[in-house]
């Protein structure tokens, strides 16, 4: 392991391998700890996540039902609940990912927000996004989906006295592969750590279908590119980013690249510069 690697794992919290499973149930039950925890803190008893149909949604909204329903059990109170949100623009081309995904977390509660009203309301009344080209546009746009979907959820977490999940990981936040104060911005971030094939793992250990556990991830925010792949973006394939992380060798071009997307993305991870 090089010195930026153990620099940026630490900065990180990089969760180490999985030993066994031994290692991976003990994780799972810290993760639900941790939600339970935050949540009893807080003194409120509400958690919304929005549900795209990849594997970090599913699974944060697996552990977030997990945790409300063993807070049930061991406080009696009834009003522990979890909300999962589909926040579409229109049609999503990947929905039936997205209904199975909520089969399988089994929320108390599923709501639908169509963020395209917002959207495009929001984009007729921005006239600089006009003078763009139509691939900086759609960029632009995407962010502002991102957006809009994190004032959907906090919309209805705090119509609900709730607080809002993150899906943030390891192998996203080396990237900075967020929106700054859009799919970035949350209350809590449950997944934090990981990397993506542990996150994967967690999923699998939890039940989830297969199809759900090893789908192709895309953050699906571009119109002229619906699905473009996470790891297109990125330059690198996750597997390489989850080896960087943990202290393995990977390629000098993979390298490379993490470590200068991870310097340049460093205002992502920050709190606003002050004075």
């Amino acid at each position: 392991m090089s010195n930026r690697q153990a620099e940026i794992a630490a900065a990180l919290d990089v969760v180490p391998p999985f030993a066994d499973d031994a290692a991976l149930n003990a994780e799972i039950e810290r993760r639900k700890t941790f939600i339970k925890h935050v949540l009893k803190q807080s003194g409120l008893k509400v958690l919304v996540l929005g549900i795209s149909g990849g594997v970090d949604s599913l699974t944060a909204g697996r552990l977030a039902q997990l945790a409300v329903e063993e807070l049930r059990t061991e406080t009696g109170d009834s009003a522990y609940r979890f909300i999962a949100v589909r926040l579409p623009h229109n049609a999503q081309h990947d929905e039936q990912d997205a209904q199975d995904s909520l089969k399988f977390i089994r929320a108390d509660e599923d709501d639908t927000v169509n963020i395209a009203g917002a959207v495009n309301g929001l984009g007729e009344q921005v006239t600089h996004l006009q003078k763009l080209s139509d691939a900086r546009r759609d960029f632009v746009v995407g962010n502002v989906k991102a957006r809009i979907r994190m004032v959907a959820q906090f919309a209805i977490a705090n119509a609900n006295n709730g607080l809002v999940i993150g899906t943030d990981h390891a192998a996203e936040a080396v990237m900075g592969f967020f929106t700054k104060f859009g799919d970035g911005a949350c209350d809590l971030a449950p997944l934090s750590g990981l990397v993506k094939n542990q996150v994967r793992a967690i999923a699998r250990h939890l039940g989830a279908p297969q199809h759900l556990v090893m789908k192709t991830p895309t953050a699906d925010l571009e119109e002229l590119r619906p699905g473009k792949p996470d790891e297109e973006a990125h330059g690198v394939t996750y597997a390489e980013i989850d080896a960087f992380l943990h202290g393995e060798a990977v390629s000098d071009e993979a390298y490379a690249t993490i470590v200068r997307t991870y310097d340049n993305t460093r205002h992502k991870r920050e709190l606003p510069l002050v004075p």
